[in-house]
């Protein structure tokens, strides 16, 4: 690893990590596990005059010199209404489409790529069913590096125009395990630096870049303070879920936070690890779940196993995961649009879930809207016409 860059090591097992592909200690018991660089002190800070961001306070990241960044973070917070809270729950949506490139994966790839400049690389590379790929082109073209993507044809239309507009070299692989290998391959062979995962049983993407995505907690932490009872992540490998973990244990070490909220996942049902691992009796049997995945309109949402990383925010956090029927899930994203906001498929499992905590539970619980609903527009019913939906139309003179 670069010397200007901090050491990794294993929170499973401690053993000290010099790549991107995951603690090989614990790989080899079938576990796959992403290393963490040591965490931030945040002492002495104050989140009033946090400005958010990742790059908000930049001593709380293990990456030195200047930041890349295109001003991504500080998203909104939007009240959703609630019909039927018998326990007095809210919901507020995070809208992390507010970011440059429309999704969270921007907090993460600031960050990444500002560790691949400071590492000396010329070359990024991602594997990527488009989020982090759009991202990760976009601020590598910020620093001048060069970003390749590998992905496959299930990408959407307006992601592939967008990952291409920003200067991405779209790679197009035959499945996801094919990708996978493409990148290993490339980081092997070129020395091509990874912004995300290449391993199976997949650990998570890079440790340096994850980082960008504790600013979610500080900025929760400054705009609502202890008042938030759960936080609910659309969760595939982790990342941001995991992020969000550290950054709130973190506020919580420098006292800062005297208590944080429960973190609850959300996945569809069609591709549910962490419901499956949470429904094992112990935490061995857990980590080595493993279910047949199957697509959903939730592209960006899906894996065989549960990645370690995720598993231990639900295990510190007392939280749990909840699982979605598609019905569920894009009956809510045409509700969000009636009411101006439109998400892609995967934040709606977020919000989806979020209302049903809130039902149950009650207290404030906030739902990760992780990217805007332009990037995927093929799981949208089609509108009827306009004389149709509002019939005063038919009057005017416009035939």
């Amino acid at each position: 690893m670069p010397p200007a860059l901090p050491p990794l090591h294993c929170p499973r097992c401690d053993a000290e990590v010099r790549d991107f592909a995951g603690c090989a200690v614990c790989r080899a018991e079938g576990v796959g596990v992403n290393p963490v660089p040591p965490a931030a002190d945040l002492s002495g800070l104050s989140l009033d005059s946090f400005p958010g961001g990742p790059w908000g306070w930049p001593t709380a990241l293990p990456v030195p010199g200047p930041p890349v960044t295109l001003g991504e973070g500080a998203t909104p917070n939007i009240r959703i209404p609630l019909e039927d809270s018998p326990r007095g729950g809210e919901v507020v949506v995070k809208y992390e489409g507010a970011n440059p490139t429309g999704s969270h994966k921007d907090r993460a790839m600031a960050v990444g790529v500002a560790a691949a400049v400071a590492s000396g690389a010329d070359t990024v590379a991602v594997s990527s069913s488009g989020n982090a790929a759009a991202a990760a082109a976009a601020y590598a073209g910020r620093a001048g590096l060069r970003c390749v993507v590998f992905t496959t044809p299930a990408v959407p239309g307006p992601l592939r125009a967008q990952i291409d507009a920003l200067g991405g070299v779209r790679v197009v692989c035959g499945d996801h395990d094919t990708r996978q290998a493409a990148l290993r391959e490339s980081v092997e062979r070129f020395g091509w630096y990874p912004l995300t995962c290449y391993t199976d049983p997949s650990p998570g993407s890079n440790s340096y870049a994850n980082e960008g995505y504790k600013s979610v907690a500080y900025e929760l932490a400054r705009d609502f303070g202890e008042s938030v009872s759960a936080v609910v992540v659309p969760t595939s490998r982790g990342d941001l879920l995991s992020g969000i973990a550290r950054g709130f244990a973190e506020l919580r070490s420098a006292g800062l936070l005297a208590r944080t909220p429960r973190l609850v996942t959300a996945e569809p049902d069609t591709a549910a690890p962490l419901a499956a691992a949470l429904a094992q009796r112990d935490r061995a049997r857990q980590e080595r779940t493993r279910i047949h995945h199957r697509l959903s309109p939730a592209f960006s949402l899906g894996e065989r196993t549960p990645a370690w990383q995720a598993l231990n925010a639900l295990w510190q956090s007392d939280g749990a995961a909840l699982a979605l029927p598609a019905e569920e899930y894009l009956a809510e994203r045409q509700v969000l649009a009636g009411q101006g906001l439109f998400l892609e498929a995967s934040s709606a499992v977020a919000v989806r879930a979020a209302r049903h905590w809130a039902h149950d539970h009650g207290g404030l619980v906030i739902a990760l809207g992780t990217a805007t609903g332009l990037k995927d527009t093929s799981a949208l019913p089609a509108p009827g016409e306009a004389v149709d939906r509002i019939p005063e139309l038919a009057e005017l003179a416009i035939h």
